[in-house]
């Protein structure tokens, strides 16, 4: 047996980066805070129906990019390949949607998606996210892209360009 090694596609935080990742968190933290975004921590793993529903069955997520296994319930079990849907579950399973109102959630952590590593992707990955829940206004989205854009530019981030796209539009 060889000398074991990170899995292709993951990466060590070295304790010379972590200082980095810190900063960004904390900045992050700071903003949506302040714009009165509440924190939410979902499972590392659902089950993979959550996926298959949330993010299509026909998506190239879902049909060739998720680490999916069987447990030893004989459950289909998915690492998260993203947050919304995780996000989403936990809204409707909580009740958090009673409470009534635009629910503004955010979340950060580790991704799983299997892709061929090259340059910017790796197998694990790691994402903050949020989500804007209960409002159909599209003042919504402008307020999503300011606070990504604050977060940036107090990060030091110089020379910004944003690309707008919209699925089926």
């Amino acid at each position: 047996m060889g000398e074991i090694q990170a899995i292709r596609g993951t990466r060590d935080i070295l304790p010379a980066e972590v200082s980095y990742w810190q900063q960004v968190e904390t900045v992050a933290r700071e903003i949506l805070t302040k714009a009165a975004y509440r924190e939410i921590r979902t499972p590392i793993f659902e089950q993979t129906a959550l996926f298959e529903r949330g993010i299509g069955e026909a998506t190239d997520v879902v049909g060739k990019e998720m680490y999916t296994f069987v447990d030893r319930g004989d459950r289909s079990i998915t690492l998260r390949p993203e947050g919304t849907a995780g996000v989403v579950r936990a809204l409707i399973e909580r009740g958090l949607y009673a409470q009534g109102g635009v629910q503004r959630l955010w979340y950060a952590g580790a991704m799983f998606r299997y892709e061929r590593p090259q340059a910017g992707r790796q197998r694990q990955f790691h994402q903050l996210g949020v989500e804007v829940l209960g409002s159909a206004d599209s003042r919504a989205d402008v307020e999503v892209i300011a606070i990504a854009n604050d977060i940036l530019q107090t990060l030091g981030l110089k020379n910004l360009h944003l690309d707008l796209n919209s699925v089926g539009n």
